[in-house]
Order: structure tokens, then sequence, then C-alpha cells
């Protein structure tokens, strides 16, 4: 019998949902546990394209919404050149948030589960982090566009796979998985799964336990305007920068994070398209990298404001009055 979290599953209650669905393991799983909570929602799929299996997932998924009268949205896509889940996972979010912005949904649930924050905080302890990085994912996190929710944060994947197997429910199991070639499989299949098999009451413990703690290294930010923050600019900066821009479709990779914190005083954009400035020594300003012909008299404003130069053409774009912004 798995229980999925009270806190979650009240919330959901209140608010128009949108389920991100594969149909694999976790997801299909948590499409029957959220159903038989009395929880409303709908569903959306991305296929990349890259396995034969991925129509069959999506063919499967519209029949699933069809019977449990469900909308269901799709995209269908093809990535091209390397670093394929940061891409993807880039185009994910980009549709969903499409979706809810033109549909009004309020929460995005997702499936992830105890052993992916398990193998996520054993993958950044590998390359070295700090805690919130290797924290990761929370239950219950704010974005710009919506609130997301994972209520199978504390649920085994070997808990999962026997409700499946006991309800005879329909799962489909993606082969690249378990190709121990990547390093989150690697991990899964030598560490993770047998340590969780073994400890996993004291794992969910430790992460309940980290996770209120975790307040102590909170950087503090502070939304300025629509799409302006301010991250103020201490030893948890970096982690304010990253969560920014993460809100505003960015994920930061660590070698992004290591030049983000190497530049810092001079300012640097971020994928092309998140501009960071320092402000006065004081702040951390973080926006929409905007590339735009300024009038004189707006550049001599910023320069005489401090105003950050990679942050100079959003705020003009954006028409924001210099006088009267306050961080």
């Amino acid at each position: 019998m798995i229980n999925l979290s009270k806190e979650s599953i009240d919330a959901l209650k209140n608010g128009k949902n949108l389920l991100a669905f594969s149909h694999g393991v976790d997801s299909s799983a948590l499409f029957y546990l959220l159903n038989d909570a009395g929880v409303e929602f709908d569903i959306a799929i991305v296929d990349y394209n890259v396995r034969a299996q991925s129509k069959d997932e999506v063919r499967s998924a519209k029949a699933l919404a069809k019977n449990f009268k469900k909308k269901i949205f799709t995209l269908s896509v093809k990535l091209e050149g390397g670093n394929f889940e940061a891409k993807a996972r880039e185009i994910r979010y980009e549709f969903f948030k499409k979706i809810f912005l033109e549909q009004g949904y309020k929460n995005l649930i997702l499936a992830h589960q105890l052993d992916d924050r398990l193998e996520w905080f054993m993958m950044q302890l590998s390359r070295g982090a700090g805690l919130l990085q290797m924290l990761g994912m929370n239950e219950h996190e704010s974005r710009e566009w919506c609130e997301i929710y994972r209520p199978l944060i504390g649920i085994s994947k070997a808990e999962i796979l026997a409700y499946l197997k006991e309800g005879k429910l329909a799962y489909f199991v993606d082969e690249s998985n378990v190709d121990e070639k990547f390093k989150r499989n690697f991990i899964r299949a030598k560490f993770a799964t047998e340590f969780l098999a073994n400890f996993k009451e004291g794992v969910a413990r430790s992460f309940k336990i980290l996770e209120a703690e975790r307040a102590k290294f909170e950087p503090k930010i502070s939304k300025i305007s629509q799409d302006l923050y301010s991250v103020k600019y201490d030893e948890n900066a970096l982690n304010g920068i990253d969560r920014v821009a993460k809100t505003l479709g960015v994920v930061m990779s660590e070698a992004q994070r290591l030049e983000c914190k190497r530049c810092l005083k001079g300012g640097c954009v971020i994928s092309g398209r998140i501009a960071v400035g320092l402000y006065k020594d004081e702040s951390v300003l973080i926006a929409p990298f905007v590339k735009t012909k300024m009038d004189k008299d707006f550049k001599e404003k910023c320069r005489i404001l401090g105003m950050p130069a990679q942050i100079r053409g959003y705020l003009f774009s954006a028409g924001i009055n210099l006088v009267e912004l306050r961080f």
C-alpha cells in the first residue's frame, strides 16, 4: 500500500493540475495513485523520437487519458547535438510552461521518487557539491509560472514496482535507463538500489531532516519586476543565481556555475539567455538577456546608478523606471 504525501495531496485538491507523464514506472503508478486519491489532473507527454517504443508509449497514454476522461497534451521533437538530457529538460519545461500559460493550470505534478533523490545526491557528492545542490529536488517548489509537487518523493522504486505488479497496471521500461555507461545508471546499479533496499526508512528520514535544515543555507532572493530578480551578494549568492536561472527556464550545469562564480564581479550571460551582473557589491541582478540598442540618456542613467552592463538591455526593453527600482 502506497500512501502519497498528505501535504501534496491536500494542495493538489485545491488547484488545476497537470501531470508530467512518460508512461514509465513512476508516472504510470502516480497516474493511478492520484486518481484513487481523488485528485483531478490532466497529462502531458513528450516524444523525443529516439526510441521506436516511444510511439507505443504515446498511443497508450492517449488511450489511458481517453479512458479516464482526461486531457492529454503531446509534443514530438527531435534534438540534435550533444547534452541530450539538458536539452530535453529545457524543451520539456518550455512545453509545460506554454500549456500552463494557455490553459490556466496551477500545479505541475512530477513523478520523482526516493531512488531519484538518492541517485541525485550521490551524483552531486561524486562531483563535489554543497548541500543545496546535493538535496536537489524537494517535495514542493515554487516557480515563476507554477507550483511543483512530487507526491512520490518519499516512496522507493521497489514499492512503486510492487504496486504496479499487484494491480496488474501497464507501464513501459526505457532500456536506456539500465545502460551503465551513463553515470546515473551506474550509480543506481552499483550503489543506490541496494542501499535503499537495506536502509530505506533511514534515507527517507534523513532527507526530511536535511530539507528542514536547508533553510540556513537558503539564498535571499527578491523579485523586483516581472522577470528581474535580486539575490543578496553573500556566500549563498551562487545558489540564488542557480535557482533564479531555473525559474527563468535555464538549468545551469556545473561548468556554468563555476564560470558564473569566476566572472560574477564583471557579469556574465548564461546559455545566451540569462543575464547576471553585480550591483554595488550588494546585490546580484538577474534577468533575461536582451541585446538591443539603447539611447544615450538611458545609458548615462545606468552608468550613474551603477547598473550592470549585462542587465541594461532588459531594463531598457522592459521600460523599467531606473529611479524607482528598489533592491
